[in-house]
């Protein structure tokens, strides 16, 4: 006997064309925190839905023991049903239904006559929400009323009633501020003395470090090698996830910064549903050539409404004086932006970003039609060459520029937002979490293309809430506070500790 509570052996799954994992074996304790790793593709999400049963066992080869015992599921049910429970990094709740419903939906306690047993489910429904540090919200709010991080402290609650064997978490702080990280990962914590197992996938090795006893790193569709507490490495770990040696996880150039090109003054953005509150309050800066200024702030500091409303797609109303090179300029639209040389890069890839369904070359091209046409006509060649240019400057993987991008990995969908907005030539480039949801391997590649760019002479707007990369990665640094600037940090005076008592208006 041992004392895996989980164990993948030789899983082998294959789509038309693609083999997307060969022979995978992995090994979880009882009440182990077991971290899966690897780029975007690598083979983490399907191998999950292997064991959650998305997947059915006639569909891929290998076995998976539950406790020693081969288990063979054909369906999520069958999953659940033998101890596992999976949450997505994609929520998917029932918005509109409350937190209680959501928590018990398909598993409602009932009375002898057949009615639905309301007080003991939002009992234990308000018992579920204590376990996971939402006390201050009742079970009979509707689900659409919660913050994003609330909504999945809500699937955590409804996924440990069932006490589980083996809880698996994707991506799970991919949206959560570093105090609901925090919390997150402590939770973690107190289920493992229940001896719950958890999977873990993160592209935030921080975090996986922090919190995980075991990590295992794929690589596509094979397993690369495990890794010990006491063996944990980033830089070994890194090189397994991407298959070469990694000498400057960030390749910032030294610059020489220019001048100025960008100034912004009093910035103001209205609340879109509540004329009485700003977002936005009088925020003032400027940028100059070759500089990388970073804004950091927790979620709700106005970042993201911000650079919008700078850059003419913020929504409600807002106003502003800015100036491109010393002259004022009147931006009301995205296409008035880019008109005077400001590209953004948006924070929501798949909703503003990309044409999912749309080809690599269609996304690259369409900021870019008057760059490629004349009389209204386009000329597909100087299209097709412009695409192939852009494919090979950002090392876009793929096997084509007619590949349709909802194919593509998350760092390669980045990669071509980027492509698109680089094609109108832009003097200022704002970045909204340019990184976020991509692995190391592709973190890498963006910051060396935005250390290229600020060589080049561009001034760059950087957001990130990953502080280390933004430290690493700029010159001089913004920290924003309910809508209002906090402090200005450079080089020389900044670190994580400045960040957060200026974003939290903690004292030093």
């Amino acid at each position: 006997m041992n004392n895996y509570v989980l164990e993948m052996k030789d899983i082998t799954k294959e789509f038309p064309g693609v083999k997307a994992l060969n022979q995978v074996n992995i090994r979880v304790g009882t009440g182990e925190i077991h971290a899966l790793v690897g780029e975007n593709g690598a083979g983490k999400t399907t191998l999950m839905k292997i064991l959650s049963g998305a997947y059915p066992c006639t569909s891929y080869s290998g076995k998976i023991c539950i406790n020693g015992e081969e288990k063979r599921f054909s369906s999520p049910a069958d999953s659940s049903d033998c101890g596992v429970e999976m949450i997505y990094q994609e929520i998917s709740c029932m918005l509109d239904l409350n937190i209680a419903e959501n928590i018990f939906i398909g598993s409602y306690y009932k009375k002898a006559n057949g009615i639905v047993d309301w007080k003991r489910i939002y009992a234990e429904a308000e018992a579920a929400l204590v376990r996971v540090g939402l006390l201050d919200v009742s079970v009979k709010e509707t689900m659409r009323s919660l913050s994003a991080s609330e909504q999945q402290l809500v699937l955590i609650a409804k996924a440990i009633r069932k006490k589980p064997k083996v809880l698996v978490l994707d991506e799970p702080t991919s949206t959560l501020t570093r105090k609901e990280t925090d919390n997150l990962l402590q939770i973690i914590n107190e289920l493992k003395k229940d001896n719950i197992s958890c999977i873990y996938i993160s592209h935030r090795l921080n975090e996986v470090f922090e919190i995980a006893d075991k990590i295992t790193v794929l690589k596509d569709g094979e397993t690369q090698g495990d890794f010990a507490r006491a063996e944990f490495n980033s830089k070994a770990v890194v090189e397994k996830m991407i298959g070469r040696k990694i000498e400057n996880m960030y390749p910032k150039e030294t610059v020489r910064i220019g001048k100025e090109i960008m100034r912004v003054e009093n910035v103001v953005v209205q609340h879109p549903y509540n004329r009485q509150k700003n977002i936005v309050n009088g925020v003032s800066f400027s940028v100059r050539e070759g500089e990388i200024l970073g804004i950091s702030g927790l979620v709700g500091a106005g970042r993201s409404e911000l650079v919008n409303a700078i850059f003419g797609s913020y929504k409600g109303k807002c106003s502003k004086t800015i100036y491109v090179d010393g002259k004022t300029v009147k931006i009301d639209s995205p296409r008035a932006a880019m008109q005077y040389g400001i590209g953004l890069v948006t924070e929501d890839r798949k909703k503003d970003g990309i044409i999912a369904i749309a080809s690599i070359k269609d996304n690259i091209s369409i900021a870019s039609l008057k760059n490629i046409s004349k009389k209204g006509l386009i000329n597909r060649s100087r299209e097709k060459k412009h695409a192939w240019k852009m494919k090979k400057n950002l090392n876009i993987k793929a096997e084509s520029i007619e590949t349709k991008v909802l194919n593509l990995s998350g760092g390669n969908q980045q990669k071509v937002v980027l492509a698109k907005c680089l094609s109108t030539n832009p003097r200022i480039l704002i970045l909204d979490e340019p990184t976020r949801g991509i692995d190391v391997g592709a973190k890498v590649e963006i910051y060396k293309t935005i250390s290229g760019l600020a060589a080049k002479g561009i001034g760059i707007i950087m957001i990130s809430s990953e502080l280390t990369e933004l430290i690493a990665m700029c010159d001089r640094f913004l920290v924003m506070t309910k809508g209002v600037v906090t402090a200005e940090l450079d080089r020389t005076n900044v670190s994580e500790n400045s960040i957060m008592i200026a974003a939290t208006g903690a004292e030093g």
